[in-house]
């Protein structure tokens, strides 16, 4: 009989122990001393301080009052936070604000302390606070604020401190505490990987130091600092995690595409230039020639012409090379005309608003015998994912940190692929001799409901699943699967909206719609001409609404 880890009533503190285990076990040569010694202190604590201490931690905010931390667990919470107190990592007389204030005092307590102040009673607490800022400017304690309150006032002082050890757990500081219930709960199900001693991302203290200096940098970017100086202290930073120099490149990546919505031209430029993040080159290019920068523009798209760092640079190329020569006084170059893509012309009664042209058109085109259904891009993917199970959760260094991941760090690295290349062949052999069928309907089965970056369980219902493994071509499957492994981040987007079976001939087609007004996008017009190129039956439905009837 399996046990809900939830009916212990300490469960999250539990789950906290877990996470100092976990860290003194793989993270050892990475903590400082006051991490040590902090695992060390707070495994001597009583068992209510450590509930009480964990739960603080777990809450939003720093600032808690006595009066309303009440836990049967912990039973006497003034009692538990006396150890806290003691060592503190809680203190009674930190400084607030008179902001801070109003977060933990309620309306009536305001005009408690404050009725004298207070001209408008009737007033909104925001009202008060702007009257009142000026004139109680200093920071007090909490006791020094409202003497009469008969409460107390608990502050965190080591939430760093936590962030710190929650960070070197997950490898980032968005997942949080909650994953370990949702976990417990079913909610969530993840892939159990084996763990081995490089898989680590932060690998050092300093890599440790160095993510936390990103992050500074990324708040202050986004708070609006001053763009030149946060982006010259991003470029200063010096790292040999390749993990952690695509997170700096990113943010580098960001703040210059910042920098082209509000038209600061040198300082993209300036950034775009020293940015090794995919898709950077480009943005160069189009920089320049918004500058007038014609020739330059015209030699970098050149030099990337020769060598595109993905399909969708090399599409975007074939578009900016003819007008940078056309600019240069360079004779006009014929467009290239697409391929002819079949089209459905349909004209179709919209009774609901609120229902998705998609819908229409799947309800519109839905037979008995030739079932459609609304799958965009979850149908190949969840195949892909099934398929290559394996190869996505191989336990490679660098790839996985801790038992809460959807997937590799890497999986949108340059090198994906490549550092799995004989799994993932090994895996797309299966197409080739017909194991591929079962394999996927074993995995559909065994792995229900896991999370994974590609397997929409949502969408892959059996009878979907079953319908397309009858229907869809191995070959087909294949060249879909290669193409996703060429540049994953792009190509697992773009496709078709619709799919429709006919079982008994063992046929499909797939159908990209289009609603009045709309037009296809780019990675669609690339998933539309490689079905073409291989003789993949695909359409594109054009969609206008008809007139009521009068």
């Amino acid at each position: 009989m399996t046990v809900n880890p939830l009916e212990d009533p300490f469960y999250y503190l539990n789950n906290f122990q877990h996470v100092l285990a976990w860290l003194e076990q793989r993270y050892a040569d990475v903590l400082s001393v006051e991490e040590q010694q902090f695992i060390v202190d707070f495994g001597q604590l009583p068992r209510a301080s450590q509930a009480l201490l964990v739960r603080m931690v777990m809450r939003k905010g720093e600032h808690f009052r006595l009066g309303k931390l009440h836990y049967a667990e912990i039973g006497e919470t003034a009692r538990a936070a006396e150890p806290l107190l003691n060592l503190g990592w809680v203190n009674e007389q930190a400084p607030l604000s008179i902001e801070q204030l109003f977060e933990v005092l309620l309306k009536p307590e305001i005009l408690q302390c404050f009725s004298a102040a207070i001209e408008q009673p009737k007033a909104k607490k925001s009202e008060w606070l702007a009257a009142l800022s000026e004139q109680f400017s200093q920071p007090q304690a909490f006791k020094s604020w409202c003497p009469t309150l008969d409460d107390r006032l608990l502050s965190l002082t080591i939430m760093g401190l936590c962030d710190r050890l929650r960070l070197m757990f997950f490898g980032n500081l968005y997942q949080d505490w909650s994953e370990f219930v949702l976990a417990d709960l079913g909610i969530f199900t993840y892939e159990k990987v084996e763990f081995c001693a490089e898989s680590r991302g932060l690998r050092s203290r300093e890599d440790v130091e160095a993510f936390l200096y990103l992050h500074d940098c990324q708040l202050r970017f986004e708070a609006g600092e001053a763009l030149a100086q946060v982006v010259e202290q991003i470029q200063a930073l010096q790292t040999v995690n390749p993990w952690l120099e695509r997170r700096r490149a990113k943010l580098l990546f960001q703040i210059g595409q910042h920098c082209e919505r509000v038209a600061d031209w040198s300082a993209a430029l300036t950034i775009y230039r020293e940015c090794a993040y995919p898709g950077a080159r480009l943005r160069l290019i189009r920089v320049l020639e918004r500058c007038a920068e014609f020739q330059l523009a015209l030699e970098l798209a050149t030099h990337a012409e020769h060598a595109p760092e993905s399909a969708a640079e090399q599409q975007q190329l074939l578009r900016v090379l003819p007008r940078l020569r056309r600019k240069l006084g360079g004779p006009p170059t014929p467009r290239v005309k697409a391929r002819e893509v079949e089209r459905l012309d349909l004209s179709l009664s919209r009774i609901d608003p609120a229902l998705s042209v998609e819908f229409y058109v799947q309800a519109h085109l839905d037979e008995p015998s030739a079932p459609v259904h609304y799958v965009e891009n979850s149908l190949v993917n969840s195949l892909f994912g099934l398929l290559c199970w394996p190869a996505i959760f191989a336990p490679l260094p660098g790839a996985f940190f801790h038992p809460f991941q959807r997937g590799p760090v890497d999986l949108l690295s340059e090198d994906f692929h490549s550092r799995r290349a004989d799994l993932f062949q090994a895996c797309l052999a299966e197409l080739d001799d017909g194991r591929y069928a079962q394999t996927i309907r074993q995995r559909f089965r065994a792995k229900s409901g896991v999370q994974s970056p590609f397997v929409f369980w949502g969408v892959l219902t059996e009878a979907l699943l079953e319908q397309a493994l009858d229907c869809l071509p191995a070959e087909h499957l294949k060249r879909w699967f290669n193409r996703l492994l060429l540049d994953i981040k792009a190509n697992r987007a773009g496709m078709p909206d619709l799919i429709q079976f006919w079982p008994q001939h063992k046929t499909y087609r797939m159908i990209e719609v289009k609603g009045p007004g709309d037009r296809l996008q780019d990675n669609q017009l690339r998933w539309l001409e490689f079905c073409h190129e291989h003789q993949m039956p695909v359409a594109v439905c054009y969609v206008q609404w008809a007139e009521p009837a009068a």
